[in-house]
C-alpha cells in the first residue's frame, strides 16, 4: 500500500467521523426543544402545592378550588354522611380500589378515602373517571353524594362510583393538614 493510499484512508475516516458527529450534535439540538417542552411551565410548577383555608366550611358543606387546572371538592361530612358511607359493604362497589394518593393501593373503605381519622374530611379530585365532566355535589344522585348529570354517574358520600358509566371511584389527591384550618394540596 502506498503512502497515498493510506493518507487517503485517513482522510476518509476524518470525514465519516466528523459528519457523524455533526449529525448527532444537529439531532440534539432538533430534539432537545421537544423534550423540554414537555416540562411543567413556571405558572403549574408554583401551583403544584396549594394551601386552602378551611376554617369557613360549615359541616354539610362543601368547598371547591382549583388545583393544577382541575376542581377539587373538599366537603365537611355530617355523623349521617359518615355513617352511610361506612356501612356501605366493599361488595357492593363497582371500583374496589380507594384511589388515595396517600395510601397507593387499598381498598375502597371509607377509612381509606377521608382525610382524617373520624372522616369527617374528604377531599377528592371533582372529575367524573368516565368522560372527565365536573359532578354535582350536596347529596345529588341516588346515593347522597356526587351526580354527574352528563351521562348519570351516581357516587356516594364517599366519592365511590355506585352506579353509571363511570369506572373508577373520585380520585384523593395527595393531602394533608398542615394545622387545624388548613389543607395542603400536592
Amino acid at each position: 500500500m502506498s503512502q497515498a493510499e493510506e493518507h487517503q484512508g485517513t482522510r476518509r475516516d476524518f470525514l465519516y467521523y466528523a459528519t457523524a458527529g455533526a449529525g448527532a450534535v444537529t439531532a440534539g439540538a432538533a430534539v432537545w426543544p421537544l423534550v423540554n417542552q414537555m416540562n411543567p411551565s413556571a405558572d403549574v410548577q408554583a401551583l403544584a402545592s396549594i394551601r386552602v383555608d378551611v376554617s369557613g366550611v360549615e359541616t354539610g358543606t362543601q368547598l371547591t378550588v382549583k388545583w393544577l387546572g382541575k376542581p377539587v371538592f373538599i366537603r365537611r361530612r355530617t355523623e349521617e354522611e359518615i355513617t352511610e358511607a361506612r356501612n356501605v359493604e366493599l361488595s357492593e362497589l363497582v371500583d374496589g380500589e380507594a384511589r388515595n394518593d396517600n395510601l397507593g393501593a387499598a381498598p375502597a373503605t371509607d377509612e381509606n378515602r377521608a382525610l382524617d381519622e373520624n372522616g369527617e374530611w374528604l377531599v377528592m379530585i371533582g372529575v367524573c373517571t368516565h368522560l372527565g365532566c365536573v359532578p354535582l355535589g350536596d347529596g345529588a344522585g341516588e346515593f347522597g353524594g356526587w351526580f354527574c348529570p352528563c351521562h348519570g354517574s351516581h357516587y356516594d358520600t364517599s366519592g365511590r362510583i355506585r352506579k353509571g358509566p363511570a369506572p373508577e371511584n373520585l380520585w384523593v389527591p395527595a393531602a394533608r393538614f398542615e394545622d387545624e384550618t388548613t389543607i395542603v394540596l400536592g
